[in-house]
């Protein structure tokens, strides 16, 4: 029973960290999220890779969440705010990295019996390359916090 436990652990890791892409232009990298109660909103962030022409992160979708948003945390006076955003611009032959402190997904109505160390499909909505489903492997609270800078 432990091996199938862990067999199973094992499949969901790495299909979570192999990339994904949408006719090979877009690669999706490093996909995670942070849940720390079902009942409360969570966060999701990943790297986006664009080996073709610009495009925009237009929206996203899971049958884990009633709601997927595209939010930017914004630095002013000293105040950290989020707002959402209708687009996500990433670059020709560039990247857009979602990460903790910076541009991220926001989970509404999360379905229960999501945990760390498991994981749930995510669909990226691009406004050209089209749809790229991934799967969000739901990581440790340390793993999500904002990386510190150094001065």
């Amino acid at each position: 029973m432990f091996r199938i436990a862990l067999g199973a652990a094992l499949a969901a890791f790495l299909s979570a960290a192999a990339p994904a892409s949408a006719g090979g232009a877009m690669t999706v990298e490093d996909a995670r999220a942070r849940i720390l109660l079902p009942s409360r909103p969570g966060a999701a962030w990943l790297t986006i890779r664009n080996s073709g022409a610009a495009d925009r992160l237009v929206g996203a979708e899971s049958p884990a969440a009633a709601r997927v948003e595209l939010h930017r945390h914004v630095h002013r006076d000293g105040v950290m705010t989020m707002r959402r955003v209708e687009a996500i611009d990433i670059p020709a032959g560039g990247e857009a990295a979602l990460e903790p402190g910076g541009d991220h997904l926001m989970l509404f109505g999360l379905e229960p019996g999501l945990k760390t160390g498991g994981s749930f499909p995510l669909t990226l909505l691009f406004e050209t390359a089209g749809a790229v489903t991934v799967e969000v492997r739901v990581a440790p609270l340390a793993e999500t916090m904002p990386k510190r800078k150094r001065q």
